[in-house]
């Protein structure tokens, strides 16, 4: 006993890949078995004792279980629960099976010691996820496919070198047991087609959206007003859009997005800094368990200690721009026309102000009809996930900086604080057709001042993506291609104009990366960023109603 207590872990590690194998294995034989002739002998003892329709359909259904447990060999090398329960099911079903199709009693054994052998194993397979949510790749399809072409060229094979096999193959299907065969291969194939077109269209399992009438909503914001360990950014918690992970004491979470199979947590856990690596151990496990492709996105470099504890790739994805409030300084030559735009904007009567939440719903007509204006100049429409958007529930969350031009409001930006106030950042920045022009840096200089006020320690302007990518011949190929989308892709982003018009402000540049478990997953994850920020395909195709304005007004927005 003691020997096999001390055996059992490895025996449970190694038992889902070793099974998979055995497996994958059964199934290629039944595959074969089914598609290459009966021994006579052993089938004339079925044939004089079982009806004909019972051998047909044995025979149908045995290839289709073979099939069947090729498909699940890949579920339990994933380490699925319902793939352990399902392969039991399976094998103890195609034994009796292989028997009744041609007294191949050889096959029923092996069929019966492997289930046998699985048996004692069902905690090696931890993954709760069914099986209708298995994750489905192109070379797990082409896999399959692979074998039961194997199979079927096997069958071909035999049936050539029969008795039969000078006779043109056409002609074999009248014989019933080349007949036979030929049906069980052809629906084997059709059911993996199904299976697999199916389970392409298919989405993974997702925990619900907590949204403003869930009571964990309350929680959020809760943890956002007292987080020891916060950015700017994690005020996107209150868009409504995300799912959540709290910490066992409830004073921390970690805020995901869900597309397809991709889980993506939007930068590192909020709350208290000693529960941030339980957090993002239980968002891996999570995910894991619901055999989803997890990543964190938007971290920074002081989170990678523990995203290299998890054992994840990283991979760079832009930099993001802070401006230190103690040493920003409007004055001297170097900011001239900063200082000029400033200050013209305010000769003309322009006026700085900030609404709190209490009184945002006042304003909240003027601010729908700027973002309305707005939007309608811009591509793409309301953003999420990643980025903020104009939702009456989510603007009076936070104070609001706007500026009057003769007593109208005619820009204005939500604000993004912090409990510590290390920094804050702003989130929608809009503004109307008829503000004035520059209207945005005299909005910048205002909250810089404002921020220096109030005890912040920085201003963050956000993330310049692709910025700082490196083009050498030994650095990774995302960052290589990275680098020749900042360079050449101004047709579908201002990359370049973005971070030029930040650098005027003379930020520091900080790294922000993306996190995954394996590296080839990332460029996947990116995509779902992308289309979660905005709103699917259909948010990335919508165009403006009328021409963008040029230079650093569009840039800054």
């Amino acid at each position: 006993m003691r020997f096999w207590w001390e055996l059992k872990p490895a025996l449970f590690a190694a038992a889902p890949f070793v099974g998979a194998a055995l497996t994958l294995g059964a199934g290629v034989m039944l595959l074969i078995s089914g598609a290459t002739p009966s021994v006579p002998d052993h089938f004339m003892v079925v044939w004089d004792h079982t009806p004909a329709f019972l051998i047909e359909t044995s025979h149908f259904l045995s290839s289709v279980m073979g099939l069947t447990l090729v498909m699940l060999a890949f579920g339990l090398r994933a380490r699925l629960g319902g793939a352990w329960a399902a392969t039991m099911a399976a094998l103890l079903i195609a034994a009796p099976l292989a028997l009744l199709k041609g007294f191949v009693w050889e096959e029923s054994t092996a069929l019966l010691v492997l289930a046998l052998l699985l048996s004692p194993f069902r905690a090696a397979f931890p993954r709760e996820s069914t099986l209708t949510r298995m994750e489905i790749t192109p070379g797990w399809l082409f896999s399959a496919f692979a074998v039961l072409l194997g199979a079927g060229l096997v069958g071909l094979w035999s049936f050539q070198h029969a008795d039969y096999g000078d006779q043109p193959f056409w002609k074999t299907m009248v014989d019933a047991d080349a007949a036979r065969s030929m049906r069980a291969w052809g629906g084997s194939a059709i059911a993996l087609f199904a299976f697999g077109l199916w389970r392409l269209l298919a989405t993974a399992a997702t925990p619900k959206i907590i949204g403003e009438a869930d009571p964990d909503f309350h929680k959020v914001r809760a943890i956002l007003a007292s987080a020891e360990a916060a950015e700017p950014g994690s005020n996107l918690a209150l868009l409504g859009d995300k799912r959540f992970l709290f910490s066992a004491s409830g004073d921390s979470f970690l805020m995901f997005g869900v597309r397809g199979r991709s889980w993506i947590a939007l930068g590192a856990p909020v709350g208290q800094r000693s529960e941030r690596l339980e957090l993002l151990w239980r968002f891996r496990e999570l995910a894991d368990a619901h055999a989803a492709r997890c990543g964190i996105y938007g971290i920074g470099a002081d989170d990678l200690p523990d995203i290299v504890e998890l054992g994840f790739s990283i991979q760079k994805v832009g930099e993001s721009a802070a401006v230190p409030l103690d040493s920003f300084q409007i004055e001297g030559r170097k900011r001239g026309n900063l200082r000029r735009a400033w200050r013209k904007a305010g000769e003309e009567g322009a006026t700085f102000e900030i609404v709190l939440p209490p009184r945002v719903g006042e304003i909240l007509p003027d601010l729908a009809a700027i973002s309305e204006a707005w939007l309608a100049n811009h591509a793409g429409g309301e953003k999420g996930f990643s980025m903020g958007g104009f939702h009456p529930g989510y603007v009076p969350e936070f104070p609001v900086a706007v500026v009057r031009f003769e007593g109208r409001i005619v820009a204005f930006a939500t604000l993004w604080t912090t409990a510590a106030r290390t920094s804050f950042s702003m989130d929608l920045m809009r503004y109307g057709d008829d503000a004035p022009k520059n209207i945005m840096d005299y909005l910048f200089v205002e909250l810089i001042a404002w921020g220096r006020a109030q005890g912040y320690q920085a201003f963050e302007f956000g993330m310049a993506p692709l910025a700082g990518l490196e083009d050498r011949p030994l650095a990774p190929i995302l960052s290589r291609v990275g680098h020749m989308f900042f360079e050449r892709g101004e047709d579908l982003y201002n990359f370049q104009g973005v971070r030029r018009y930040k650098d005027k402000y003379d930020p520091l540049w900080q790294p922000r990366y993306i996190a995954a478990p394996r590296k080839w997953t990332i460029p996947l994850l990116l995509a779902d960023v992308g289309l979660l920020s905005s709103g699917g395909v259909a948010g990335l195709a919508k165009r403006p109603k009328k021409t963008e304005e040029p230079a650093p007004l569009r840039e800054a927005a």
